[in-house]
């Protein structure tokens, strides 16, 4: 009886054969060495952990830290490392994991312990480089619900128990790294030893975790700091800690409670109220510095067109006259439209834009003409004209809305002194639980997968596939440009995952399994698994999330 398996290894471009039951880890010994450790692998297009084991042929696929899901694995593997020096050095006391920071940075906290200094941090640092060295492994164990939970309250993770009972499953997965139990929502490392590169540093009342990025494995980005950005994300989580709402299993509660409509109402009230304060700032500054124009920028899908209507009806409360501009309309036709490393159309270069005409029309409109907009037809790939004339006066402020928004090569001949800039993103604030934060870009990522299919003629394929391009687009037009802001503005909305999750259900189990995409969609759909459906009934149709779901009073 023969007991190989044949073993197609894309990283190699040809078949190996290995014995039955062969782990990914025993493959990727095989390979010559590379740059960077293995941290996972596709398995016939699934992410698999390196302790996984092949029983049957299979394509196999080993990912470092360079891509998505490798980095991915390496952060969550470094949070575990994290929680066990924590529990080591601080016994009874929470770790919290709050949000990103930086480029790629988190920054943390630890309940009870309002300062870090350097002594403090260089403990962490120490404990961890410890843990490294011991090259400890780290287990994952398939074991009844019940079980895992009452291993939980012996750790004291009232806040996994709470999602655990109230999406209840029979069997749940478990983590291990020493005495210290965890759960993650994704593939970690299968040792200490796989982390190369971190630091911690003291930051406000916790410490900054830094970690290398995916585009640059080999150093930190320490100084990377983004105060503007900083200042959001504690402003929106002490909000949503007051509300009641800080974790996915509170959402959930609340919803299983009956309460969804209270929680949709006062997220609403907490956003208008929101769009009025900017709105004040715009008009004290069109007072004291004379600004004609607000620029609006953000990446994909962070609701910068909604965004850019709620602050125009503000700012007329106010007795101004709004006129709006989306850079959208102002794309070339598609053929013309600049093509990435991988040959594919870059619609996130600023060379995407006709600047030409565009600066043309800004000109023309300051002057006092009025100027026939483009309209930008995403299905065709062609412009056409809007047939409205525009035309500003006196107490007019033109609002242009767009990724571009703040890069100054947008609109160099106007002054930075007329300009009010606002940064806008989808600054998810709500956490899995303490150590397991929702990245906003799994967030911005269900937006568009719903827009797309609804208003733009795309599959979950077509835009899964798009989605690494448009995020290294993102990186490199538009999140250098973000701390020129005056202001920031958070669009997300703590229950809007909920409501998202039959709309982004029905397009995600479409991808089939013979593409690449396949895992991408596979791992958004178990994280959907995890919230309590909401229906979108309540939704007010001026909400952000209209633009995304439908049903929207705003014509975009």
């Amino acid at each position: 009886m023969n007991d190989s398996i044949s073993i197609i290894c894309e990283n190699l471009g040809e078949t190996l054969d290995v014995p039955m039951g062969t782990s990914l880890s025993e493959i990727a010994g095989q390979l010559p060495a590379g740059e960077h450790p293995f941290l996972a692998a596709f398995v016939n297009n699934r992410i698999r952990e390196l302790n996984y084991k092949i029983y049957s042929p299979a394509t196999v696929q080993f990912v470092d830290i360079t891509s998505f899901a490798g980095i991915r694995v390496y952060q969550r593997t470094v949070w575990f490392l994290l929680q066990k020096a924590v529990k080591d050095l601080y016994p009874g006391q929470t770790l919290h994991i709050r949000h990103s920071l930086g480029q790629s940075g988190f920054y943390c906290e630890i309940e009870g312990i309002d300062e870090f200094g350097a002594a403090e941090t260089a403990r962490i640092r120490d404990r961890i480089r410890e843990l490294i060295a011991l090259d400890l492994p780290i287990t994952r164990q398939r074991m009844l619900t019940t079980e895992v939970r009452k291993r939980y309250a012996e750790e004291g993770f009232a806040d996994k128990i709470e999602l655990l009972d109230t999406r209840p499953r029979l069997y749940s997965d478990l983590y291990t790294l020493g005495d210290t139990a965890g759960y993650f929502y994704g593939s970690l490392a299968p040792s200490t030893g796989y982390i190369h590169l971190f630091d911690i540093e003291p930051c406000y009342k916790g410490f900054y975790l830094v970690l290398p990025s995916r585009t640059a494995p080999d150093r930190l980005n320490r100084h990377d700091r983004q105060e503007k950005m900083f200042g959001i994300f504690r402003e929106y989580q002490s909000w949503v800690t007051l509300m009641g709402v800080p974790t996915i299993g509170a959402v959930n509660a609340r919803a299983l409670a009956g309460d969804a409509g209270g929680m949709i109402k006062i997220a609403e009230a907490f956003h208008e109220r929101k769009f009025a304060e900017v709105a004040d700032a715009i008009q004290q500054a069109n007072r004291e510095r004379g600004i004609r124009m607000v620029l609006i920028s953000g990446p994909s899908s962070s609701g910068k067109t909604t965004s850019a209507k709620r602050l125009s009806i503000q700012l007329g409360v106010l007795g101004l006259h709004p006129v709006m501009i989306s850079l959208d309309d102002y794309f070339v036709d598609r053929e013309k439209t600049p093509l990435d490393e991988n040959g594919d159309y870059d619609y996130e270069a600023l060379e995407a834009i006709d600047l030409d005409l565009f600066n043309d029309h800004l000109r023309r409109l300051m002057a006092g003409e009025s100027v026939d907009i483009p309209r930008y037809d995403f299905i065709t790939g062609r412009r056409t004209q809007h047939g409205t004339p525009l035309t500003l006066d006196d107490r007019s402020i033109l609002i242009i809305e767009g990724i571009h928004g703040l890069n100054p090569r947008l609109t160099p001949s106007i002054p930075d002194s007329k300009k009010f800039r606002i940064y806008i993103s989808c600054f998810t604030s709500v956490a899995m639980d303490n150590l397991s934060r929702i990245a906003t870009t799994d967030n911005r990522l269900l937006r568009r997968l719903t827009r797309d299919y609804k208003q733009r003629g795309s599959d979950a394929l077509s835009t899964l596939s798009r989605w690494a391009s448009v995020r290294r687009g993102e990186e490199k037009h538009i999140f250098p440009y973000q701390e020129n802001a005056d202001v920031m503005l958070n669009s997300s909305l703590f229950y809007e995952i909920s409501v998202l999750r039959p709309f982004a259900e029905k397009i995600l189990r479409e991808v089939p399994d013979t593409v690449p995409e396949f895992d991408e969609a596979r791992r958004m759909l178990k994280f959907l698994d995890n919230f309590i459906p909401i229906p979108p009934d309540e939704i007010p149709p001026t909400s952000i999330l209209r633009e995304f779901i439908g049903g929207s009073s705003f014509q975009y």
